[in-house]
């Protein structure tokens, strides 16, 4: 196996590190127990040198660590970072962020049309004890716009990538995450006993209102590059999420919701639209 399909430097250096850190030893027990030399070892955590695999495998052997495991890791941290868009291939970083932005808006449209089905098709199952679709239309239905939503908030963890909005990228994360978690309690519910959904939507307005709030905020100060829209979209983001923090007022928050979403897909497009502006004025020149 080659060191290139295991791991690069710097990754494979801090991996080392963390592993040996891990079982307690200082660098030069780790060589006592490899025999390799310090200075080696050394230059290898600091990712100055990309060691022989067979290097490799020693340190990692006298580490009790299997090798096929960090390639293992290694394959599942690039296509999360390509899923989550960690990493831009700047050789092609253009057309990369128009075509995921495109998705991006796209998918918030979709998810905005099926978000009315939704809330019907939830007031009838919890509100009325009765399901108006069958159980698979019913999952399929909470996949479609589990996939729109992830697609939608996605836009917004590469717009902080492009403006340096860190916050931005975060409460997008965590958006992603707690959509995971709360859609796949819905469809899973479908074959548990009874329970109370009024603790669960509390729970999920609270969550989505406070995170909602540092959105709203991280969105906001995008206003310097993208003006009057992000300007309303933050604070309708700030409102909407402060009534669903109340849970009291939730329902006043589902109703700001929807001008919410609007103006977010409208915010993505226009991201989408500067990134086409620029690259042509790039091309003409």
């Amino acid at each position: 196996m080659k060191t290139d399909q295991i791991m690069k430097q710097p990754e494979l250096g801090q991996k080392i590190s963390e592993l040996r850190k891990s079982k307690g030893l200082t660098q030069e027990e780790l060589v006592e127990q490899c025999n390799i030399s310090v200075r080696t070892i050394q230059r290898i955590e600091a990712g100055d040198v990309t060691p022989r695999s067979y290097t490799i495998k020693t340190i990692l052997s006298a580490l009790d660590y299997d090798i096929e495991q960090i390639s293992t890791e290694t394959k599942i941290s690039k296509e999360f970072k390509k899923l989550f868009l960690l990493e831009i291939d700047d050789e092609k970083e253009a057309g990369f962020l128009i075509t995921q932005l495109n998705i991006a808006w796209i998918s918030g449209i979709i998810y905005f049309l099926l978000g009315f089905a939704e809330v019907i098709v939830d007031y009838y199952r919890h509100e009325e004890g009765e399901m108006v679709i069958n159980s698979l239309s019913y999952i399929l239905l909470k996949i479609v716009l589990l996939i729109s939503i992830v697609l939608f908030v996605r836009g917004f963890v590469l717009t902080g990538k492009i403006f340096k909005n860190y916050l931005l990228r975060i409460t997008a994360f965590m958006f992603i995450f707690i959509t995971i978690l709360f859609y796949g309690f819905d469809i899973i519910s479908l074959y548990f006993g009874d329970f109370d959904y009024r603790i669960v939507v509390g729970a999920e307005a609270m969550t989505y209102g406070i995170i909602g709030i540092l959105f709203g905020i991280s969105v906001f100060r995008l206003q310097s590059a993208l003006g009057t829209i992000a300007t309303v979209t933050g604070i309708f983001e700030i409102i909407t999420y402060a009534f669903m923090t109340t849970i009291v007022l939730s329902i006043v928050g589902l109703v700001f919701l929807t001008p919410t979403i609007l103006l977010e897909i409208i915010l993505l497009f226009k991201v989408c639209e500067m990134i086409k502006a620029k690259e042509k004025a790039m091309l003409a020149k």
